[in-house]
């Protein structure tokens, strides 16, 4: 066995599923070490319950290994495999109660009846459901049902314990308390747990790191402590709490551009005058009445008490909106000093500059693109039938309230605000995307009809 396989209980290596046409798992990488508690984290349609089912043998994977305690798993059957699955329905059999609920695998095992007793009341006293042994599982509350599914997954001491939006169902109140109770049985189990979740919030408290992905991509793999102060693009940043998101300049090393002004940084590495993006988190902008301690200023438009602090939104004289968070109450229509501390600032390389995409010149006055003929005004520069590559930046793109008005069916898919424009993400039926910037307020999953005009589209030789 090698290093590798001493040190991890699961290695997944370049695994990739699809159902049909439609890729969702791409190229995954993951390692888990024994004892570790792991989150895959991102929003529903990711592709993490599939991961999950894929590790347990539910799924046979299109692409890719999958070892488990340094053993190859594809061709082994879920039953062989040493996990256990905790999933979001609980699955527990109604005509049983809450002790045979749990024997039932040892049962299968014909473990003598006395050692059945012994790890029942064992797991019992772990879930904190001792005096609930001869409860119908019908009359426990939702939690209660909850802690019960855990302990028959837990009693056949499995090397690994999958759950799967385990809390989802519960109420807010009492899915805080079962996060509690949930990292405290990791630690007393001393056994690796994978936990499935599109609940930021839970994945930052219960983790010992946390998987984002989106798409059936991983995004970012780190502690909670790192996913949160140091994401790698503006996704993440995004999805993991709240942050204000602009686009900004470097302008040299440890200094950048945004919202009109320059701040110092503690970023290096970038080209001079490179396109950036930044991430402040609200609770790291500084707000207070004006001075000349001020950086930039703005004036406050809304104020709401959160409980533990006030979030504020306040707009700069350049147009930029901000969203803070302070224990001090500023009233809306005030104008306020603001400070951003260089190690609070975040920057991150761009992920795309242009909507680029693979084409064909079809005549002089048409380039084929994303399934359709553009009219395109430099098209009779190339021969028909060339293979090209065309760029459209991201304001060019034009979308339509009715599908029918523009030249190319999509739906918005992602919205990201920047601060004073939004990023949107639209998906064509192709499962193409396309990135358009817009002052038009639109919704997630809106129906969009796509244009971009004949002068918008550049064409480069390949």
């Amino acid at each position: 066995m090698d290093q590798k396989s001493i040190n991890d209980i699961i290695s997944v290596e370049h695994l990739s599923h699809a159902f049909g046409d439609k890729i969702v798992l791409k190229d995954i990488n993951l390692s888990v070490k024994k004892g570790e508690f792991v989150t895959i984290l991102g929003p529903s349609g990711c592709g993490k319950t599939t991961l999950m089912r894929l590790i347990a043998g539910f799924l046979k994977a299109s692409e890719g290994k999958i070892f488990i305690g340094g053993k190859e798993m594809n061709k082994i059957p879920p039953h062989l495999r040493p996990v256990n699955t905790v999933f979001q329905r609980y699955a527990l059999f109604p005509h049983l109660n809450v002790f045979n609920n749990i024997a039932f695998g040892l049962n299968l095992k014909k473990l003598p009846k006395e050692e059945i007793k012994k790890q029942v009341k064992q797991v019992l006293k772990i879930v904190i459901m001792s005096d609930y042994e001869e409860r119908d599982v019908d009359s426990l509350s939702g939690g209660q049902q909850q802690r019960v599914a855990i302990a028959r997954a837990i009693v056949n001491k499995p090397e690994v314990l999958l759950l799967d939006e385990p809390l989802a169902a519960l109420d807010h109140k009492m899915r805080k308390d079962m996060q509690m109770e949930i990292k405290a049985m990791h630690k007393k189990l001393n056994i690796t747990f994978v936990y499935i979740t599109h609940d930021q919030e839970e994945a930052l408290t219960l983790s010992d790191r946390i998987v984002v992905i989106r798409d059936g991509v991983i995004q970012q793999i780190g502690t909670p402590t790192e996913i949160y102060n140091e994401p790698v693009n503006s996704f993440v940043a995004d999805f993991i709490g709240e942050s204000n998101i602009l686009d900004g300049v470097m302008i040299e090393d440890e200094l950048v551009e945004f919202a009109g002004h320059h701040f110092e940084c503690v970023d290096k590495g970038f080209e001079p005058n490179e396109l950036v993006e930044v991430v402040i988190r609200p609770e790291d902008i500084y707000i207070f009445d004006i001075s000349e301690a001020a950086q930039f200023s703005g004036q406050v438009t809304s104020s709401i008490f959160k409980g533990v602090h006030y979030e504020m939104i306040v707009i700069t004289p350049e147009g930029y909106e901000f969203t803070i968070q302070d224990y001090h109450y500023f009233e809306p229509g005030k104008t306020v000093g603001l400070l951003v501390k260089p190690f609070d600032i975040q920057v991150m390389k761009k992920e795309r500059y242009w909507n680029t995409y693979e084409a064909t010149i079809v005549d002089k006055e048409f380039v084929r693109f994303l399934g359709i003929n553009f009219p395109c005004d430099s098209a009779g520069e190339f021969e028909p039938g060339s293979d090209v590559k065309v760029k459209v930046s991201f304001q060019n793109v034009v979308l339509h309230d009715n599908e029918e008005d523009g030249m190319l069916p999509g739906i918005v898919s992602f919205i990201l605000y920047k601060g004073n424009h939004y990023h949107l993400t639209i998906s064509t039926r192709d499962n193409e995307n396309i990135f358009v910037d817009t002052n038009d307020i639109w919704d997630d999953g809106d129906t969009v009809g796509i244009s971009i005009a004949p002068d918008s589209i550049q064409i480069e030789s390949t």
